[in-house]
């Protein structure tokens, strides 16, 4: 029997505001879009047609940056909760945390996570710095501002060392370039990177080592997930690039794969659990998150990234982990949207009293 429940969808158009979002500086066939955004935009009406067989009422919304559109648009359907898949508007993706303060000032309820999550999860310093405070291990980092030539002095980072986009996600930026083994080699891809995407960098210490992730559905963690990476060749790094997510045929693609449940003995499996759920926590997680971790040789889980409102289509790892916990693609989408429906039947209940 369905739910009662007018549903509205929001999620952002696809849309290119970099010549290269791979981080290659030898890049050929460029997309002319992020495959992030535009390869979820596909699954949006399976995401719909998976929600009606619950809720009564679900319509999708585009959003850009005619707020004053959004906004209309919003309020005429009155919707019961909004299914959030806002990451970014227009490509911006620091717009991705004000669009859930935009539900929130107009009094509705919104799966996912809240805008203060949001914005410190997407500032990889910021998302450090409170990780640190929680006494949470993640590699040690530095960061060069966008005005900034590589600092000499001020660098005591341990070779090798990993360079990301300080305020970007979906791997954008990340390739086989991002591993470095040495200052020549630092400057020079910081130096492609500031003048690629116009924006601070964050270089952080590399953990040699497994890469494992943590789905975490209403504080529970689900069984964990290991990237494996047999078969991708000796000098290039173990690590998830953005081809490697988005680029199928590309070598990283093709051997990256994640494996669900990981092989993971119960002692490790406990530590990593905990780590995650600490990383959640600290974070002010709600609902729905991932956590990424790289275990050091000494079986030391770091937390490279915590993800708020992660890739939940069908394909995604998120759902992966949902499956092998047993539960099905139609619940997942079920269990985050009841998150909200909940938090809006209680907020109507205060309100009547």
């Amino acid at each position: 029997m369905k739910t009662d429940a007018k549903i509205l969808i929001c999620y952002n158009s696809p849309v290119a505001v970099f010549s290269i979002y791979n981080g290659k500086p030898d890049s050929d066939n460029e997309p002319s879009s992020d495959l992030s955004e535009s390869g979820f935009t596909k699954e949006i009406s399976k995401i719909k047609k998976n929600l009606l067989q619950n809720y009564s009422e679900v319509k999708t919304l585009a959003i850009d940056k005619n707020i004053e559109r959004t906004i209309k648009e919003i309020n005429n359907y009155s919707p019961d909760i909004i299914f959030n898949f806002v990451e970014s508007v227009e490509g911006i993706a620091a717009y991705e945390y004000c669009m859930a303060g935009v539900y929130q000032l107009l009094d509705y309820n919104f799966t996912g996570n809240m805008p203060a999550t949001l914005g410190n999860c997407l500032n990889k310093k910021r998302a450090k710095n409170i990780l640190r405070s929680f006494g949470i291990d993640t590699p040690q980092s530095s960061v060069v501002k966008i005005s900034d030539s590589f600092p000499d002095m001020e660098f005591n980072l341990s070779f090798p060392v990993i360079l990301k986009l300080l305020k970007e996600d979906a791997s954008i930026g990340i390739s086989e370039y991002s591993v470095v083994k040495d200052i020549n080699s630092l400057r020079k891809h910081l130096k492609f990177l500031q003048k690629t995407y116009k924006q601070d960098i964050m270089i952080e210490e590399y953990i040699e080592g497994r890469e494992l992730n943590a789905a975490i559905l209403g504080g529970t963690v689900l069984p964990l997930s290991e990237i494996n990476f047999e078969g991708l060749p000796e000098d290039l790094p173990k690590i998830v690039t953005y081809d490697g997510k988005w680029i199928e045929e590309s070598i990283y693609y093709k051997h990256t794969k994640p494996v669900c449940p990981a092989k993971v003995n119960a002692k490790l499996k406990n530590k990593i659990e905990k780590t995650a759920l600490r990383a959640y926590e600290a974070m002010g997680c709600r609902d729905y998150a991932r956590v990424d971790i790289r275990v050091d040789k000494n079986n030391v889980p770091f937390v490279i990234e915590i993800n708020p409102n992660p890739d939940i289509s069908k394909d995604s790892g998120f759902a992966r982990a949902a499956q092998a916990a047993g539960i099905s693609y139609d619940m997942l989408l079920k269990r985050i949207a009841d998150f909200a429906l909940l938090r809006e039947k209680n907020d109507s209940q205060n309100k009547a009293s």
